[in-house]
């Protein structure tokens, strides 16, 4: 029986630790600084509860070294000091933290400890990058990709059309960090929240696009000349977000604020999340698309990924935490039993040349209730 640690009890903690636990094949723990988490979890679920501050590097590296294996669920803006601490524990790690740091900086780290630990191992990035190495894999040239996500409620209310369905200091990131893409074979930054445009998605409706930084490592793992990744929101939501932006409610620099310093960022945070909080019984869904563009011998080939996946009333979990943790504890499964050994800092895509492994994550998803599909057609002229 592994001992298996999960730092971070929120939203997507939660189900990864659910899911460990389900089989009674491992001792799970679930590391967080709040004990009304905790309390909860230990109560619904057969795990234990460990009290920590996960930005205590030293405390975190402690905890570490009692586990097997850790999955981490850390906010992005503590990913790295997690990781690394982990790593520094000399255990194999699966983490889905939206860090804004590139994780493979501590590769070095991982390969002289010996371990082996999956990064941004949830839906976008996560299954995204996987099926992008597949894609890279399967053609002769890839040409063009294009990542669409996003995470909505389905009934749209006023103000925001929006529900936070993970950390809404992560959400706001997303809104502030500038987007990475390559355009003709050059790296383009621009602003987050930029170009965006009006998509229609099968079982969605018309939704917007706008631009992300979510490429990450694909960046340079993925040899295309046109690289872009965008959120997906409810039409309307995005022009809120930048007045937000504009009147420095998402900036991170301090201001005094009657004699105390405060982040604008964490206020608006504080003040967001209970607005954008879903009601117990409101319905929400995750849609996934990537589309991949490429030559097969002959060929101009397109193959292309839709995932579209719903709350599931049975348990209460919702679409994104199903769709972002079941990746990861898939993965971490896969390192527990030793058919995953490759020590180092690696991003899903550096699995998808792996047919095996491909089709059983896609049948372990399928076995939790979350499918996707895979088509191929030609575009084109040959």
């Amino acid at each position: 029986m592994a001992r298996i640690g999960v730092l971070g009890g929120g939203l997507v903690g939660g189900v990864m630790a659910r899911d460990l636990a389900a089989d009674g094949d491992h001792e799970v723990t679930v590391v967080d600084r709040d004990e009304q988490v905790l309390a909860d979890l230990s109560r619904r679920l057969p795990v234990r509860g460990a009290r920590a501050d996960l930005a205590d590097a030293d405390a975190v590296r402690r905890l570490c070294a009692g586990f097997d294996l850790i999955v981490g669920a850390a906010p992005g803006f503590l990913g790295l000091s997690v990781l690394r601490a982990a790593l520094e524990a000399g255990r194999d790690v699966v983490d889905i933290s939206f860090m804004p740091e590139d994780a493979r900086t501590l590769d070095t780290l991982a390969r002289e400890r010996g371990v082996t630990a999956v990064v941004d191992c949830g839906v976008a990035p996560g299954l995204s990058n996987l099926f992008c190495g597949r894609a890279q894999a399967r053609l002769d040239r890839l040409e063009s990709v294009r990542i669409l996500v996003g995470g909505l409620p389905v009934a749209r209310r006023w103000p925001w059309e929006y529900g936070a369905v993970f950390s809404p200091i992560d959400v706001l990131e997303e809104y502030t960090r500038p987007a990475r893409f390559i355009d003709h074979g050059d790296l383009v930054v621009r602003e987050a929240l930029s170009e965006p445009s009006l998509v229609e998605l099968p079982g969605v409706g018309t939704v917007e696009a706008f631009n992300t930084d979510g490429l990450r490592s694909l960046l340079d793992t993925i040899h295309a000349p046109f690289l872009k990744e965008q959120t997906l929101r409810w039409p309307g939501h995005i022009e809120k977000m930048r007045v937000l932006r504009h009147l420095g409610l998402l900036s991170a620099e301090p201001v005094e604020v009657g004699g105390v310093r405060v982040r604008p960022i964490d206020l608006t945070a504080r003040l967001l999340f209970p607005q954008w909080r879903l009601a117990p019984d409101e319905e929400e869904l995750t849609v996934l698309r990537v589309e991949a563009d490429g030559r097969r011998r002959d060929r101009r080939v397109r193959l292309a990924w839709d995932l579209l996946d719903r709350t599931d009333h049975a348990s209460g979990e919702t679409s994104m935490a199903r769709t972002t943790g079941f990746p990861a504890t898939i993965f971490a499964r896969l390192l527990v039993s030793g058919r995953v050994r490759r020590h180092g800092v690696h991003p899903p895509e550096a699995f998808g040349g792996d047919e095996t492994l491909y089709e059983h994550m896609r049948g372990e998803l399928r076995r939790r209730g979350v499918s996707f599909t895979e088509r191929e057609e030609q575009i084109g002229d040959s």
